[in-house]
């Protein structure tokens, strides 16, 4: 066992905000961790005094807790170490952060979610054993809520999906000649690169591509980490000078299996069978979760978000709305098999804030909850 001094008694509200600096650093690492979590970590020494932060930066890279402890040096000796996920205990693509803490000297760990992945649980145990004091589910909620794509992910098999979109006030997304350009303010439309930024991978459908050639890059976000821009379109109709296909971000294009892509040498290319001449959602989140996406901002119009819904997969929806009113035109959500209002998908409000002019509304369905779940390396 470590010979470690007795901590020294430690303040409550300096606990809640090293652990709430430890999320918003977590936070950084949205859309370049995949497939892992996000994670954040602060040091204090033993004097209370911040003299580390870190945060899991990239898959296969150092994990938050050996970024702050680098930054901490010797200062970390004595000290107490916050973290948003509990410390991993074995050797994947880096070693255990529970022994680097352990070897550091630090005598506290205050960890937000627990791991009960037998691979990489047990971290709390080991600082235990150790003669370090482990506290688990300090502020899990708030930890985990900023970590839901990946704990949906590990809890469904399937990455977390985002439906973003914007519309009038009496819930039009275009108007009745077509046009939708643009409905939001400037503001929103920044925000949208943000959401962008946060995500794995966007998805638009052939509908989508046909009407507007969206670019669906990220643009204006210092350091963003580009999606993987998904273009599912059954017959393989993409025009090759979509601005889809330039070269800002990589691009999947998903069509179906007897689609004839010729003109499109070169093009990433992924195929999937029809289901009365459409590619069924749960196929293709399936697929794109084997290629190591665990979060999908699904930016494509009403058609294909009413799939998704009536899929149940759609995990959070961001919607962006307008002070105006077109009367007619298309709605933002089409056809999603809900044919009474018993089988309304109910949505709790996590958030409704001004963007401009617009009003950003963040909501997920009342039946999903933030799960725990294990680490991957």
């Amino acid at each position: 066992m470590a010979n470690h001094a007795a901590p020294a008694p430690h303040d409550a509200d300096a606990d809640v905000q090293a652990m709430r600096r430890a999320i918003e650093l977590a936070a950084r690492g949205l859309g370049s961790t995949s497939p892992n979590p996000v994670v954040g970590c602060v040091i204090t020494d033993a004097a209370g005094t911040v003299v580390g932060e870190g945060w899991h930066q990239r898959a296969g890279g150092p994990h938050a807790e050996v970024h702050a402890l680098r930054a901490a040096g010797a200062a970390a000796h004595g000290g107490t170490a916050y973290v948003t996920l509990e410390p991993c205990n074995h050797t994947g693509r880096t070693g255990p952060c529970a022994q680097a803490l352990i070897e550091a000297g630090v005598t506290r760990v205050v960890y937000a979610v627990p791991d009960p992945n037998p691979q990489a649980s047990g971290g709390a145990t080991t600082l235990r054993e150790a003669g370090v004091k482990a506290e688990g589910g300090f502020l899990e909620a708030e930890a985990a809520a900023g970590n839901a794509a990946w704990l949906t992910a590990v809890r469904l098999g399937r990455p977390h999906v985002t439906w973003k979109y914007a519309a009038s006030l009496d819930g039009r997304s275009a108007a009745a000649d077509g046009s939708s350009r643009w409905i939001t303010g400037p503001e929103s439309r920044a925000d949208v690169h943000r959401l962008r930024a946060e995500a794995d991978a966007v998805l638009v459908g052939g509908g989508t591509l046909r009407a507007d050639d969206p670019h669906l890059a990220v643009r204006g976000v210092d350091g963003a980490t580009q999606p993987l821009r998904v273009a599912v379109d059954t017959r393989a109709g993409l025009r090759p000078t979509a601005r889809v296909l330039d070269d800002a971000a990589p691009t999947l294009l998903v069509a179906g299996e007897d689609a004839d892509t010729r003109h499109l040498p070169g093009v990433d290319l992924l195929r999937l069978p029809l289901h009365d001449g459409r590619i069924a959602v749960h196929d293709l989140l399936g697929a794109l979760y084997a290629r190591g996406v665990r979060s999908v901002l699904l930016e494509g119009g009403p058609t294909l978000a009413g799939a998704f819904l009536e899929a149940g997969a759609v995990d959070r929806v961001v919607g962006y709305l307008a002070p105006a009113l077109l009367g007619s035109g298309p709605a933002a959500l089409a056809d999603a098999g809900i044919t009474n209002i018993a089988r309304a998908v109910r949505l709790h409000i996590t958030e409704a804030v001004r963007v401009g002019t617009d009003l950003r509304i963040t909501a997920v369905p009342e039946a999903v909850s933030t799960p725990t779940a294990p680490k991957e390396h």
